[in-house]
């Protein structure tokens, strides 16, 4: 049995309360969204499924729409590369799939769980720039959330994807302070939004700028559904780059969602960590509690329900159309959240709830259609090789990552990165990381990102170091380099990984 299998009874019992009620009205929206041709029929924005009367209660139990009607007409498909849809939340963390049962049910009961997942770098725009082009953020450039042209668009994996015949479309956030008017290069179709809101967006809609009503995820999911549905017509292979405002915060879940009952959290060690005077100086002086942490999570695993209805609406359409076997289905987030881990309540900082990213990939026809786990060192620049490499095209030879459907490609140590930027007023200072699958070594440099967004104040000496041993220590509660000696340090094995960490950043 999955953990979603496991979880997914027990959530549903929270919320079953107005299923038998509203599962009528219920079926008539989600036939159209899996079997119909064209738009759904519910309004832009609007639910695709009517609520019940009980506040924060959604039918959730009904059996699968596409079962119930003969597989829609399609076009018969002249070429074998599969399509992709990547799936890409915001400010996920890992512990999470409470909110995402259908989707566990699907893409790690149907397919690969990468268990070891990371951002290379823990803050939005940086992040969705190496998911675009398998590099690190030293390489392509875009080191804050102000800055999105420093990216060049040559190298991201829409162009080469496009360019090799591929249809794509962009539903959602894209980079943070993106020019709204402007549209994304490399892309047939979009309905992008900037900025980023949960309820009643501005987006530009293929290069028309207006404001659309509706809740973020159910906007967009309509969209990218009816860009899916458009291979009735065209036979070419698609890309759909789906993001969601979800689980972002401050979280604004969807009115259905918004008293939903969400299972008690008892919290970490590294949220009762008292004693940080092995920690940063920024991080001895975060105050973020147990309660703050609980009540982010809250909110976070709301918004979420929204993002399983629209993947469990993914599955219907692909089913429909045939196309479930030959789609590869990627499903993660550009970095991660502190739930109050050492007294932290955001992201930024070189810990593994920071880091550690769900990460789940479905290929039926290319081998990846039962369940698996994979233990491998993986981070967010492996993403575009694995595109590249399913739609049968070459790696860029600039390309950090690497093909995730090559059981071959391993690596024992990953980089992480970050840079503190102008919108962090108080001292955090730079850091880079090296991962290791039991270990974690980090330097913290005095280096800060100017108004231009380039790493030009500061000296870059090293102030900090830190060094975990994640197997006896997974919540990182003791850095081993406080009060070190040279001899312990050798022992540790600080030398070569400083030297490995300096050469990956060069």
């Amino acid at each position: 049995m999955s953990q979603a299998q496991a979880r997914g009874p027990a959530r549903r019992a929270l919320i079953a309360g107005g299923a038998v009620a509203a599962a009528g009205a219920a079926v008539p929206l989600a036939v159209n969204a899996a079997d119909g041709g064209g738009e759904p029929s519910a309004p832009a924005g609007g639910p695709t499924r009517t609520a019940s009367p009980a506040a924060g209660r959604h039918p959730r139990t009904a059996a699968p729409v596409a079962s119930r009607r003969p597989p829609a007409s399609r076009r018969p498909r002249s070429d074998d590369r599969p399509n992709i849809l990547l799936v890409l939340t915001d400010d996920q963390p890992k512990e999470t799939d409470w909110a995402l049962d259908r989707t566990t049910d699907w893409l790690g009961g149907n397919g690969t769980t990468f268990g070891r997942a990371h951002a290379n770098t823990p803050l939005c725009a940086p992040s969705r720039a190496s998911v675009m082009t398998g590099r690190h953020a030293h390489r392509h450039g875009v080191l804050d959330t102000r800055h999105p042209s420093y990216l060049d668009q040559r190298t991201t994996v829409q162009r080469r994807l496009r360019e090799a015949g591929y249809r794509t479309g962009l539903f959602g956030k894209y980079l943070n302070f993106w020019r709204t008017g402007d549209p994304p290069p490399h892309f047939d179709e979009w309905l992008l939004q900037e900025p980023v809101r949960y309820v009643d967006g501005h987006y530009n809609d293929n290069g028309t700028v207006r404001n659309i009503p509706g809740y973020n995820t159910t906007v967009i999911k309509d969209r990218a559904l009816a860009f899916i549905d458009a291979s009735r017509q065209d036979d070419r292979p698609w890309f759909a780059y789906v993001a969601t405002r979800s689980a972002h915060e401050v979280n604004v879940p969807e009115p259905r969602y918004a008293r939903t009952p969400v299972p008690e959290w008892e919290g970490r060690p590294s949220v009762f960590e008292t004693g940080k005077d092995d920690k940063p100086p920024f991080l001895r002086a975060a105050r973020h509690t147990f309660a703050e942490g609980r009540d982010l999570r809250a909110g976070q695993l709301r918004t979420l329900l929204s993002v399983d209805d629209a993947m469990h609406d993914f599955r219907a359409k692909l089913r429909a159309l045939g196309q479930l076997e030959n789609t590869l289905v990627l499903f993660t987030s550009d970095h991660g959240l502190c739930w109050g881990d050492h007294g932290w309540l955001r992201k930024s900082v070189p810990y593994r709830p920071a880091l550690e990213v769900p990460f789940r990939l479905s290929w039926p026809a290319g081998g990846l259609g039962a369940f698996r786990d994979d233990d491998r060192l993986t981070g967010l620049v492996d993403i575009a090789p694995t595109f590249l490499d399913a739609a049968g095209l070459p790696p860029d030879p600039g390309h950090d990552g690497h093909s995730l459907l090559d059981r071959d490609n391993d690596r024992d140590h990953l980089l992480a990165q970050w840079w503190w930027n102008q919108q962090d007023p108080r001292p955090i200072h730079s850091w880079r990381s090296l991962i290791g699958r039991t270990e974690q070594y980090t330097e913290y440099h005095r280096v800060r990102l100017d108004h231009a967004g380039r790493p030009t104040r500061g000296d870059g000496k090293v102030l900090f170091r830190e060094y975990y041993d994640l197997r006896a220590d997974p919540h990182q509660l003791d850095n081993r380099l406080h009060g070190a000696s040279p001899a312990e340090e050798r022992r540790l094995g600080i030398p070569g990984l400083a030297k490995r960490l300096t050469a990956a950043v060069t």
